[in-house]
């Protein structure tokens, strides 16, 4: 057993009266260890401080004598070990000898084991498996040591991701409670911008407690935020469509600072997430306050204002202004693409061919991503003769297709459940020099994983890994929806691992999903965890299939817990899950 728990424990149990939180914290230890705990007695809240102590005392010993060893810290609640940290780091800030007690407990812990920090920072075993960071991290944290010196050996890198994970879990444990900012404070985190943005991008998905510790990184002496912290936070606050929050904030930035912090990428994101939120008008003219902040309205900002407006189904407003400002922005084919293709998206054929025909007809000659655009668009209208036919005359002018344009042909002969013909164009795009990419493959992985022909579908996995192309997310996620079981999961995490991919947000959510339906407790956990650490969860998705799962599996206490969290988070629920959540207090109420 470690030397601190030891000191600690005599350190931080002198405080009474205890509170029915601590006195809960050691009942759940008696819980986790009963072998060790079963002769115990945990006294009452009202009773307390000595018997506690007793009652630690005795744990302590005990653990000694069967030798747990380090299994006994990474064990202890996430909350139980927050709650341990901040008693004893506010017992060490009294006395001059509580700060020395903190350092030689700290020396003696690095001798034989882990760091106490490095125990706040570790996830249990088995969540590793889902993402090779996990155990890289794990790995890192039993080779941290203490250097006689006040030199750290460990990787800068190592310690920011190590006070990301405990700033996390603080932020977890009391949300955005008054008490949250002296919680922070107490630990005395060196914060620098990486660190920030580190934590920033593990709550992408819950915005009230990234604003909550943004604002308090501000507050911090000697730390002022940079434009790489801004634009996470304003991406953060316009995906949960916290749109007036975003506009106050980056109308505060403070003038002196506004030239280091307010870049290309800050207006890219705004006038992106003004769209999203179909507020068209902000997004054109947060444009055009470019020149306020020393930026120029030149064309390269102007298309992406065209392809922002385009990608949210604004493209009738995007042409409009296209038109209305060809004096001051050449009307270059590549504007003219960012239209095109807006039309193609909402899939009205009847735009894109007026609009390809004012490209001819201007004397603008079209280019390989025009003529894949018009391709896309007659598959997409179900004109697939018409789209083959095309796709063979650009070989005959010598205008060669590129794989994009490749690609589009044969997902839509795939489509059609035409796929002999699109490994026909599949081989003749090896035989002309056009290599098949990422997207290839998985077009025809993707069609012939649905038809379940798997025999065929690793052969082509196998075929991208030999030749050097490497699968993505999307291609493993073909696998996973045929999967069976849990083993065939690992299997396919573990490949993906090899294979240097990470998992992303749409993948956990696959693989919950699919935890949910064949009632692996074990399973759920793990992923629910592993997004939690990594930060691309858990989602409005997550929450959704959580709810709906437990729903179909009649466990509706449960169900309706999840949805009280996805709502205090901040996250907005489907409609579908607000009309369950009805039907169950309904239900309830017949009853």
């Amino acid at each position: 057993m470690l030397p601190v728990f030891s000191k600690l424990s005599e350190t931080f149990l002198q405080r009474e009266p205890w509170s029915k939180f601590q006195v809960s914290s050691l009942r759940h230890l008696k819980d986790i260890f009963p072998e060790v705990m079963m002769k115990t007695r945990i006294p009452s809240a009202e009773k307390g401080g000595n018997n506690i102590f007793a009652c630690l005392q005795a744990f302590d010993k005990r653990c000694r004598s069967i030798n747990l060893g380090q299994r006994v810290l990474s064990s202890l609640s996430s909350n139980f070990m927050v709650f341990i940290l901040e008693e004893f780091s506010h017992r060490c800030t009294q006395t001059r000898k509580g700060n020395s007690i903190l350092q030689s407990n700290l020396l003696d812990a690095h001798q034989p084991h882990r760091r106490l920090h490095a125990y706040m920072c570790t996830e249990p075993q088995g969540i590793s498996d889902l993402d090779s960071t996990s155990s890289n991290l794990n790995d890192e944290s039993h080779g941290t040591q203490l250097a006689p010196s006040s030199d750290y050996s460990v990787p800068k890198d190592d310690f920011i991701l190590k006070n990301a994970s405990m700033i996390q879990k603080i932020l977890k444990y009391h949300g955005n409670s008054c008490e949250l900012g002296s919680a922070l404070d107490q630990n005395c985190f060196s914060v620098t911008e990486d660190l920030v943005l580190e934590v920033l991008r593990r709550h992408r998905s819950d915005w009230k407690l990234a604003l909550s510790f943004f604002n308090w990184a501000s507050g911090q002496q000697g730390y002022s935020h940079g434009s790489r912290t801004y634009n996470e936070m304003f991406d953060i606050l316009g995906r949960m469509k916290q749109i007036k929050i975003m506009r106050q904030m980056f109308t505060e930035i403070p003038p002196k600072n506004c030239g280091s912090i307010v870049n290309e990428k800050t207006f890219a994101i705004l006038m992106n997430r003004y769209a999203a939120s179909h507020k068209v008008r902000d997004a054109i003219d947060i444009f055009f306050n470019r020149k306020e902040h020393g930026l120029e309205l030149d064309l390269s900002a102007f298309q992406t204002l065209l392809a922002s407006l385009c990608r949210y189904k604004h493209v009738e407003e995007a042409e409009s202004l296209f038109l209305e400002k060809q004096l001051e922005f050449p009307p270059v084919i590549k504007s003219r693409n960012i239209i095109l293709n807006g039309w193609c998206v909402l899939g009205s054929l009847r735009e894109v061919k007026r609009f390809w025909n004012d490209i001819i007809t201007s004397g603008c000659k079209p280019d390989l991503y025009t003529y894949g655009i018009f391709i896309n668009s007659l598959t997409k209208a179900g004109k697939l003769a018409t789209a083959v036919k095309l796709f063979s005359a650009m070989w005959t002018k010598g205008c060669n297709p590129d794989v994009t344009i490749c690609n589009c042909i044969i997902d839509a002969l795939c489509f059609k459940k035409k796929i002999p013909d699109a490994l026909l164009i599949f081989e003749k795009m090896n035989e002309r020099g056009c290599l098949p990419d990422v997207a290839t493959y998985n077009s025809l992985i993707k069609h012939i994983c649905k038809i379940r022909r798997m025999e065929k579908a690793y052969e082509l996995l196998d075929e991208m890994e030999e030749k050097g192309c490497t699968p993505n997310a999307r291609t493993y996620t073909y696998f996973f929806k045929t999967m069976k079981n849990h083993e065939e999961v690992v299997a396919m995490v573990s490949r993906m691992k090899r294979n240097g991919c990470k998992i992303d947000g749409d993948t956990y959510n696959l693989i919950l999903n699919l935890y949910v339906r064949w009632g692996n407790q074990q399973g759920i956990l793990s992923v629910w965890m592993e997004m939690e650490r990594s930060g691309l969860g858990p989602d409005q998705r997550s929450y959704t299939v959580m709810i709906h799962g437990l729903h179909s599996q009649g466990k509706l206490d449960e169900a309706e817990r999840y949805y009280i969290e996805m709502q205090s988070k901040g996250l907005i629920p489907e409609p579908r899950t607000r009309l369950l959540i009805k039907a169950i207090e309904l239900k309830r109420k017949n009853e």
